[in-house]
């Protein structure tokens, strides 16, 4: 029995000043990459020194400024990294690192002798806040919590006076989600005086998601109530850290920024304990789908995507937004379809704004390939294999015709799943273009008869071919190449056809290239109609070749 009458609801604020339902997100925040920290703390297998090291690299070139480079005081791999980061100068002077400590003196002395020789760092304390933390775990009063803030602010405050570098203090009230307001605001506060926060040297207040205990619009107006009741408001940089225990993670920061929230800390893909922190990318990439510059370089997702999993031994899931595999896909026909005609539509207007159905950015602006966009399987439509016919290979398949070859593709597909382009051509060349028996053509040739008579049949056409392997050959008049050849045929093989459409294109432009022709052919006396193809650098021949096609696959030539 699924015993939901164990859990209780969290409580949510009456906030009906609430501001931020009514804003829109405009700028990129600060970032702040958590992912030498707190997602390796939660890898099966934990990163090395140089893997570290790599990855560190790796953000930098992202544009991160901000970057939280472990817990030196409590792992040796995370202060060897740190050292190895000072002592190789491999910190660039516009990049600030971030360590993290609890407000124990040991702890902080440690920290400093992790950072020394940093031109600049946030030393980043925190203690536990909440209501049942203080009640389960430190049995302690608020106040009392409070005093542990307090006491660990005047420690950083006083090696930071003996510091050579820039020192900012960033305090977290963890379990802030499960924080009453008023003391989470008390203790912050506390912090904020103690160190002498100013407008021109401020100190990061980060408000973290612990554990995201209810729905993102809850977290807004925590954060809204924060960033209103502050005081001194601008000597704060208003920060989240926002976990995903609830799947929000991504709608809690983006609704944290609408009520006030200045930075975000977060990771790569949202790696890090339990369910992980807040994906940075996810929110990075729905800014710049709004033509929001992030302030991130994410133009080379392959790239990102590569060095995560080698260096976290982590897969980026398939359906991933933006970075998995499968998210710039469409199974569906009908999806397939609308792609197909809002990638012409965005050619034929020449718009300077992408705008395609199914696809809310362009893949090539992230470095993805269109070639997979469109996939076929059972579930497929006529629209999808058009799409691939075109996109892939060149062919603009008459619309009449869509659902026939759709057809032949998702007989296939039922029985082995997913189609891949290169089998969907193959079988548009045995099903179309390579029909050739039993009736085959050879030759072609064709005389204007315009000056010799005054009727509408003035081309003659002689045409030789092979008829279940035997040489023949028929002389026919009509009303242009294509109609003689289509009398000669009906005469020779006692057949009753009717040419119902036409169309041609070519195939790729240049001097070498060649014609598709698209024959609608209807078989008379049954009433069975098919199309045939036929391809040749002379469009001529390449519609013959496409009669020659239908012809067969209606059976005629028996």
């Amino acid at each position: 029995m699924l015993r939901y009458e164990r859990y209780k609801r969290n409580p949510v604020i009456q906030f009906p000043e609430r501001t931020w339902p009514s804003k829109e997100i405009n700028k990129a925040p600060i970032w702040c990459s958590v992912d030498l920290r707190d997602g390796n703390q939660a890898l099966i297998e934990p990163m090395v020194v140089q893997e570290k090291i790599e990855l560190f690299e790796f953000l930098v070139k992202l544009g991160f400024k901000e970057i939280e480079i472990g817990f030196p005081a409590a792992s040796q791999i995370e202060f060897d990294f740190l050292r190895e980061l000072v002592d190789r100068r491999l910190i660039p002077a516009d990049v600030k690192v971030q360590v993290l400590t609890q407000c124990r003196e040991e702890l902080i002395d440690r920290t400093f002798e992790a950072i020394a020789g940093c031109k600049q760092a946030v030393v980043h304390i925190y203690n536990s806040t909440s209501t049942l933390q203080r009640d389960v775990v430190f049995k302690m009063e608020p106040e009392e919590i409070k005093q542990i803030a307090i006491r660990g602010t005047e420690m950083v405050k006083e090696r930071a006076k003996k510091f050579p570098g820039k020192i900012i203090l960033e305090y977290s009230p963890e379990s802030f989600t499960g924080t009453e307001l008023e003391v989470a605001l008390s203790i912050c506060t506390a912090v904020q005086e103690t160190w002498g926060a100013t407008k021109e040297d401020p100190i990061i207040i980060n408000l973290p998601s612990t554990v995201e205990m209810n729905t993102p619009n809850v977290y807004a107006d925590q954060i809204e109530w924060m960033h209103r009741h502050f005081s001194n408001r601008e000597s704060i940089i208003l920060s989240v850290h926002p976990h995903n225990d609830r799947g929000c993670g991504v709608a809690a920061s983006e609704l944290a920024l609408l009520a006030g929230a200045d930075r975000v800390e977060g990771t790569l893909f949202g790696n890090g304990e339990r369910t992980g922190n807040v994906d940075i990318l996810t929110i990075a990439y729905n800014m710049f789908s709004q033509g929001i510059n992030p302030e991130l370089d994410l133009s080379h997702i392959n790239d990102i995507i590569e060095i995560y999993e080698r260096c976290c031994k982590i897969a980026v899931h398939p359906r991933h937004p933006y970075a998995g595999k499968l998210v710039f896909t469409a199974f569906s026909g009908s999806h397939q379809d609308a792609i197909n005609k809002g990638i012409h539509a965005l050619s034929e207007r020449g718009s300077k704004h992408w705008q395609v159905p199914y696809l809310p950015i362009d893949p090539a602006d992230i470095g993805r390939e269109y070639e997979p966009i469109v996939r076929i399987n059972s579930q497929s439509g006529k629209g999808g294999v058009a799409f691939i016919m075109d996109s892939y290979f060149g062919f603009k398949l008459p619309k009449g015709m869509h659902k026939e070859f759709a057809t032949i593709i998702q007989a296939i597909s039922e029985k082995q799943g997913e189609v891949a382009p290169d089998q969907i051509m193959e079988e548009f060349k045995h099903a179309y273009i390579e029909q050739k028996e039993p009736i085959h053509f050879k030759k072609l040739k064709v005389e204007d008869l315009s000056e010799e008579t005054e009727s509408e049949f003035d081309t003659e056409v002689t045409v030789m071919y092979t008829d279940h392997g035997e040489e023949k050959l028929f002389r026919a008049i009509g009303n242009g190449p294509i109609d003689a050849v289509k009398r000669g045929l009906a005469d020779s093989l006692s057949i009753n056809i009717k040419i119902l459409d036409y169309e041609e294109h070519a195939l790729q432009s240049g001097s070498n290239s060649q014609a598709a022709a698209y024959i609608h052919l209807l078989d008379a006396e049954e009433g069975r109609v098919t199309y045939g193809v036929g391809v040749s650098s002379n469009i001529t021949r390449a519609s013959v070749r496409a009669i020659f096609s239908a012809v067969n696959r209606l059976g005629l030539g028996k």
